[in-house]
C-alpha cells in the first residue's frame, strides 16, 4: 500500500530571551524510529523534527524545526498531502508570553516570566482533516498513564493514541526501550513491549497498515 506518512518527533524551544529556553528531556528517538519503520514499509515518509542529535533517517525528507510555532506551521503545510499524522514530538504545551530582543542580565534580584498556551497542533489538524487520513497522536504521562491518554483521545478526535510513562529514571524520555499503551477511538487497546524503540515502531508501523488495510476493504 504506497501511503504518504507525516511524523513529528523531539521537543521544542520556546525562548524568553535569545540564549534561554523552556524545553524538555525528548531526545526525538521514537520519532525517528516511526520515520524508519515507515520509510522501511514503503510509505513516503516526511519528518518534521525540533532540535535532536540524530542522522536523518535514509529516504526520509526531514524538516528541521525550533518552536512549536515553526513544527506548526510547517505540519500545516505539510499536512494536507499525507494519508496518515503521527504526532510524537513532546510540543510545549506553554511558552513565555514576552521574548525580550536582548539577553537578560543577571542583577541579583529574582525572576518572573508569564507564560500563554500553546495552540495545540494536533486538534488543529483534527478540526480540518479530510476523510480517510489517519490521525496518531503520542501521551508522555508521569502518572495515570492510560486514563489521561484515554481522555486526550477524545478530546482531541484522533484515532489512536500511544500513551507512554516518562516518570522517574526508566521513563521514555532518552531511553533506548520504551513500553506503549496503544489506544484506539474504537475501544482498540493494545500493550506493546517493554521493547526497544525499533521494535516498536515496527511494530506500531504494522498495526496502523492493518487498520487502514481493513478499513480500505
Amino acid at each position: 500500500m504506497s501511503l504518504r506518512c507525516l511524523i513529528t518527533a523531539g521537543p521544542t524551544r520556546e525562548f524568553f530571551d535569545p540564549v534561554r529556553f523552556v524545553s524538555n528531556p525528548s531526545t526525538g528517538k521514537m520519532g525517528f524510529a516511526l520515520a524508519t519503520a515507515a520509510r522501511q514499509a514503503g510509505w513516503t515518509v516526511d519528518l518534521v523534527a525540533g532540535p535532536v542529535a540524530l542522522p536523518e533517517p535514509a529516504g526520509v525528507v526531514l524538516y528541521p524545526v525550533v518552536t512549536a510555532d515553526e513544527m506548526s506551521r510547517q505540519v500545516d503545510a505539510l499536512f494536507g498531502a499525507c494519508d496518515i499524522l503521527i504526532m510524537t514530538a513532546a510540543v510545549s504545551d506553554w511558552r513565555p508570553k514576552v521574548r525580550h530582543p536582548e539577553k537578560l542580565k543577571k542583577q541579583g534580584q529574582a525572576l518572573t516570566v508569564e507564560f500563554e498556551p500553546v495552540p495545540d497542533i494536533l486538534t488543529t489538524l483534527a478540526a480540518q482533516r479530510r476523510p480517510g487520513q489517519l490521525l496518531v497522536g503520542f501521551a508522555a504521562e508521569t502518572e495515570d498513564v492510560e486514563a489521561n491518554a484515554r481522555a486526550k483521545l477524545v478530546q482531541k478526535k484522533i484515532d489512536f493514541i500511544a500513551a507512554n510513562s516518562v516518570a522517574g529514571p526508566d521513563g521514555a524520555f532518552g531511553a533506548e526501550t520504551n513500553r506503549l499503551i496503544v489506544l484506539g477511538a474504537d475501544g482498540f487497546r493494545q500493550v506493546m513491549g517493554p521493547a526497544t524503540k525499533t521494535v516498536l515502531a515496527q511494530q506500531l508501523i504494522a498495526l496502523l497498515l492493518q487498520h487502514l488495510t481493513v478499513h480500505a476493504r
